[in-house]
């Protein structure tokens, strides 16, 4: 039975990082239209001397949205960067274990990434100051929560989001990963990535 229910969980695992795969996809999909479209609008208005003064945050923003989110679904790829100059020197064993080492250390920076957006979005401390940012920032002089961006003027958290879910699902994909480096649960092929052999390098 705990066999049973432990193979469960890993099943549970890799479904998860599937979906947040899927959803990853859209996402780079919805915000590369967006970027693109943004741009357009930026140069046509800026072209006709009517410029749209936020254009240009929200693009920022936009990349850097994509950039947390398309590195999230890279690990999940496999598309991070290795360096192989040692390990494909090694035995085919001694390799699967360099692999798998190289695979738990992303899922333990990613723990570490979440325990420091805990720490530092403080949604505890945010909880006990009544949701009150203002409150919480003469409590503890974190002013997260009442800053707001230049021209958007959106609060600043929002789009800091980025960051604890980039932390959660990297860390969901790198345990999909390593169970299967270590053979735990077969090795499934991501649905909606055309990959060749030549796209992975790790």
């Amino acid at each position: 039975m705990p066999a049973t229910r432990a193979f469960s969980v890993r099943r549970m695992i890799v479904r998860a990082s599937s979906a947040l795969l899927a959803v990853e996809r859209i996402a780079l999909m919805g915000l590369m239209y967006l970027l693109t479209g943004l741009i357009l609008v930026n140069v046509v208005t800026r072209y006709s001397h009517f410029p749209i003064y936020w254009i240009d945050e929200s693009a920022v923003y936009c990349v850097v949205w994509l950039t947390f989110i398309g590195a999230s679904a890279m690990t999940r790829l496999r598309l991070d960067f290795a360096v192989t100059m040692l390990t494909e020197r090694l035995s085919p064993r001694i390799r699967k274990i360099a692999k798998a080492i190289s695979t738990g250390l992303v899922v333990v920076f990613g723990l570490a990434l979440i325990v420091t957006c805990v720490l530092w979005m403080d949604p505890i401390g945010l909880a006990r100051a009544g949701f009150d940012g203002r409150k919480l920032a003469a409590q503890t002089f974190n002013f997260l929560y009442t800053e707001h961006t230049q021209t958007l003027n959106w609060p600043t958290w929002v789009l800091y989001l980025t960051l604890p879910i980039f932390a959660v699902s990297m860390t969901v994909h790198g345990l999909a990963n390593l169970l299967e480096d270590l053979e735990l649960v077969p090795r499934t092929q991501p649905k909606g990535f055309a990959l060749s052999e030549l796209d992975g390098v790790n």
